[in-house]
């Protein structure tokens, strides 16, 4: 390691850059583990390195032994976690740089596993991965989601398929006593977005009673608790006519098909005629894609942000609530607080504060580590 760099790694950020490494012994291949040594030649940690990344090496342990055993034991120490938490069904059960298992994603649908291993160092090591799910829960079914467009920039392939014996991929989960069902095949991401089931039952008193619009539903989890929680009526929007036939099913799982109602549509358009025809919600939920995923394209996010929740607030009666999220760690929860605070200027409307929260607790946050506080989640009542 060059001298100039050491604290940030000797903190704890996992990611070694290759222009802070000072020289390298031999020849590295892509997914090699790595000893990191100081200028002064100490040892500094154990990780694995790919040299077509930028990432060069992405640190996983301060120790100096990783083998299968190594990743049984991180993985139990991420179960552990998660039941002191309170999990015992649904739950991200390793995230990543958060749980010191750099780009490791696994999602628990309750006896089924979904894996994402987005870097070369961590891909090598699937199978022990696979075999440490398998020793510690015996699971009805593994599925890898690895059609994940990064793994291209670690010279991966993208992939999906069993890595279990084949079992139906449509899965049926319980979350804060409703019914969803999940498609880990071919449903984004993992299939379902677990980071937001703690800020979901934060919307139960809000919603009472309320003419309720979603934008953005997906499967429609917001709408259906909604619906749960004694909405009048709910109304959800989605460009994907497959997430709005998903959302149909599980309104109907849960005794709430007739409160609930779901288009397919492009929200933009949409939010910009209604806001236009004055029509008017109790309580208005956004909880959109990243918008950017790169800083180059930033400036464009912050755009449709505060695009997005201007027309949000336009559609609200006075006294309404606003239901919004960001999901990029691009977008820093100061800056998020002032594009929303922009929108309510431009859209003429006052508004206060009623909560403002990160993800699920399953997803943890470590200090000094941006990607893992990625998660916006703000309640505003609007005036």
């Amino acid at each position: 390691m060059k001298r100039k760099i050491l604290n940030r790694i000797a903190n704890g950020h996992p990611w070694i850059y290759a222009n802070e490494v000072e020289k390298a012994d031999g020849v590295v291949k892509p997914g090699d583990v790595v000893e990191v040594l100081t200028s002064e030649k100490k040892f500094l940690g154990k990780g694995y390195a790919n040299p077509k990344s930028q990432i060069f090496i992405r640190l996983l342990t301060r120790d100096r032994k990783i083998n299968d055993l190594f990743f049984l034991n991180r993985i139990r120490q991420c179960w552990n976690y998660r039941r002191k938490l309170g999990y015992t069904e649904n739950c991200r059960l390793v995230f990543g740089e958060a749980d010191s298992l750099p780009q490791l994603i696994i999602d628990k649908f309750n006896d089924y596993f979904v894996v994402q291993t987005l870097a070369f160092g961590i891909d090598v090591w699937k199978p022990a991965i696979v075999a440490a799910l398998n020793q510690q829960f015996n699971p009805k079914g593994i599925f890898e989601r690895n059609d994940v467009p990064v793994r291209e920039l670690e010279g991966l392939p993208l992939q999906k398929g069993f890595l279990s014996d084949p079992f139906d991929t449509k899965i049926l989960i319980r979350e804060n006593g409703l019914k969803f069902q999940v498609d880990i095949e071919s449903g984004q991401k993992t299939g379902y977005f677990l980071d937001q089931q703690y800020n979901r039952k934060t919307i139960q008193h809000i919603v009472k009673g309320a003419e309720v619009l979603g934008v953005f539903m997906y499967t429609g989890s917001f709408e259906i608790h909604a619906a749960h929680y004694g909405a009048k009526n709910v109304l959800g929007l989605d460009i994907s006519e497959s997430a709005v036939q998903q959302a149909i099913r599980n309104a109907e799982l849960n005794g709430v098909e007739n409160i609930c109602q779901f288009q397919t549509v492009n929200a933009f358009d949409v939010l910009n005629k209604w806001s236009k025809e004055e029509k008017q919600f109790d309580v208005v939920m956004l909880d959109p894609p990243a918008f950017t995923k790169s800083r180059e394209t930033i400036q464009k996010a912050i755009a449709g942000y505060k695009e997005i929740n201007l027309r949000g607030m336009k559609l609200l009666k006075p006294g309404g609530f606003l239901v919004t999220s960001s999901c990029t760690n691009l977008i820093s929860p100061e800056l998020f607080l002032q594009v929303i605070s922009m929108a309510a200027k431009d859209a003429k409307r006052k508004i206060r504060q009623v909560t403002f929260q990160t993800q699920s607790p399953d997803h943890p946050v470590i200090p000094g580590i941006e990607a893992t506080q990625y998660l916006k989640f703000l309640i505003v009542e609007v005036q």
